[in-house]
């Protein structure tokens, strides 16, 4: 059960657009206008990927008035978006070593 919860997890984050919004959030709630204005994006392609989003409860809409507005159900999203960019940041490290070893290599 565990781990078929965590699959159905990072699926939900399987796509950069996702990514993107989640990250987008971390200063606060967006509207659709706003967050399309921020990503330069369809607003169809983010309505759909926002669709995801909600399904997978990574994000909340918050209706206020005639607007919705997302923000992030769980702050500790960040944490962990963070930790996959470390994690690609020291790939990188070691990839660039990896070149300039070959480089040197006669």
């Amino acid at each position: 059960m565990q781990y078929s919860f965590k699959a159905e997890f990072f699926k939900g984050l399987a796509h950069p657009l996702r990514i993107q919004i989640l990250d987008s959030l971390r200063l606060g709630p967006l509207n659709v206008g706003e967050l399309r204005e921020k990503l330069g994006t369809e607003q169809s392609t983010l309505s759909q990927q926002l669709a995801i989003l909600r399904a997978r409860n990574l994000v909340l809409a918050q209706r206020h008035g005639t607007t919705i507005r997302y923000a992030v159900s769980d702050p500790a999203i960040w944490r962990l978006l963070d930790a996959a960019r470390e994690i690609f940041d020291n790939q990188l490290v070691s990839m660039k070593t990896v070149l300039e070893d070959l480089r040197r290599e006669p």
